[in-house]
């Protein structure tokens, strides 16, 4: 099969096109034919030599797909060759085909394109497991989101919406402001020109934010805690700022807050089986109704991966970006 290697750490053009090895099954696993595979922030990282697969996990980038099941491993049960799923990976879905644990599949819901489906499992695993089985965010309530107009912020959103909370997203222009706000965000705030920690005070009478969903880390740590309100959750999901700020304990222990740092791609298989399973029950009849939806913003043929890692670090998209093998 074809597949997008890393032979050497570096910009965008590190990533190579080349022949390798078809995958096989191990027990307990399928093998899918990609149909398109998200791009994500953690691909760049994996290919500047800064996030390494975790052990076991196929050398090339790739964090979600969506394709057709071409075969399955011993003992597997509930899948069939031919089915169309899209699917949480710990690495390898820039290639023609990949292996992943029975656990980690989806059907591609009903009115969603086999291409488009491959904008779901990551984005919409990430913010299910943070914001919702660990910040348990509450209809009420208000949740701040971090790059309202990427692919986690746009999922993000709309969930939010769907639960009855009110979202405050932060983006850097107009353009994507407006779009955040087509998607259920009500309080817009552009970090170029304002100052988010007073713009969610001034929306909540003072009182902050219920739960916010960070992707920046060190950067935002202590304006974060400031927007926090009382009991409040910040959940960190992203280092683009940073890894290492100072902690005002005294502020946070006052405001009987939490600061929540986890990440999606290393944890064992049977959580992440767990995290899908919520997904599908949860978070599919909302796609399956059009009340969710992924929001793409282009697509490139595989061979032009980096194109595509070029575009995500310009950080002009509105939503995900696609590769097409």
């Amino acid at each position: 099969m074809k597949a997008i290697t890393i032979p050497q750490p570096g910009d965008a053009d590190a990533l190579v096109l080349a022949d390798v090895p078809d995958p096989e099954p191990a027990p307990g696993e399928v093998r899918v034919r990609v149909a398109a595979a998200g791009v994500n922030r953690a691909d760049v990282m994996q290919r500047m030599g800064h996030y390494p697969p975790p052990p076991g996990a196929p050398e090339y980038p790739g964090l979600e797909v969506s394709g057709t099941v071409e075969a399955l491993g011993e003992g597997v049960h509930g899948w069939a060759v031919g089915d169309q799923v899209c699917a949480l990976l710990s690495g390898g879905g820039y290639a023609e085909l990949v292996c992943v644990p029975a656990g980690q599949l989806l059907p591609v819901p009903h009115g969603t394109s086999l291409e488009d489906a491959a904008a779901l499992p990551e984005v919409v695993s990430t913010v299910w497991s943070n914001v919702f089985m660990t910040a348990n965010l509450l209809p009420g309530q208000t949740v701040l989101v971090h790059g309202g107009s990427s692919g986690i912020g746009t999922m993000a959103i709309q969930l939010a919406r769907e639960v009855g909370a009110r979202v405050v997203v932060t983006a850097g222009s107009a353009a994507k402001l407006e779009a955040c706000r087509q998607l259920g965000a009500e309080i817009l705030v552009n970090y170029r020109e304002q100052d988010f920690v007073e713009e969610v005070r001034a929306a909540t009478g003072g009182a902050g934010a219920d739960v916010i969903l960070d992707n920046m880390g060190a950067k935002y740590l202590a304006r974060n805690v400031e927007a926090l309100a009382p009991g409040g959750r910040l959940v960190v999901i992203g280092l683009q700022g940073g890894a290492k700020a100072e902690l005002n304990l005294g502020l946070l222990l006052r405001k009987r807050g939490a600061v929540i740092a986890t990440s999606l791609r290393a944890r064992p298989a049977d959580e992440k089986a767990a995290i899908v399973a919520a997904v599908r029950e949860h978070v599919w009849p909302l796609v399956e109704e059009g009340r969710v939806r992924p929001v793409v913003h282009s697509r490139h043929p595989l061979a032009d991966a980096p194109a595509a890692h070029r575009e995500l670090e310009e950080s002009g998209h509105i939503g995900k970006i696609l590769l097409t093998p």
